[in-house]
């Protein structure tokens, strides 16, 4: 199964001290690297390069985050893939109702694109992977 990684996701992957990385290293630990690829795509790595930059997160200098992330991907006994991302506005799902949604709705929609699932830690985003508590 091919699974787009949602940015708490990422972030659980990424940082130690993440309240998800718990749940996240131990779902991984479940995943065959022969069966299995986890996905990042612009939104998600966007996302991770953020956190990892800002002063309450690592504290990181932008160059210092993308190198985190690029060893995060190489070292991960799940390969990792990259979704490209041609999407529009036009294809977020009916039920989004708020602006909170629209980025998960448009996660969602990349990962049906690609034929994956939408890996989260978020029970409110329908029809996404629920990453076991």
């Amino acid at each position: 199964m091919i699974y787009l990684l949602d940015v708490d996701a990422l972030i659980g992957l990424a940082v130690i001290e993440h309240a998800h990385r718990p749940r996240v290293t131990a779902w991984l630990a479940t995943l065959d690297p022969k069966r299995d690829t986890l996905g990042s795509c612009s939104i998600t790595e966007l996302g991770l390069i953020r956190i990892l930059s800002l002063p309450m997160g690592a504290n990181f200098e932008i160059p210092e985050a993308q190198s985190a992330l690029a060893r995060l991907k190489a070292t991960s006994i799940i390969p990792f893939t990259f979704f490209s991302d041609e999407l529009g506005a036009e294809s977020l799902p009916k039920w989004i109702k708020t602006s909170k949604q629209t980025t998960d709705g448009h996660l969602l929609e990349l990962a049906k694109a690609h034929k994956a699932l939408l890996a989260t830690c978020d029970p409110k985003i329908p029809g996404a992977f629920l990453i076991p508590a």
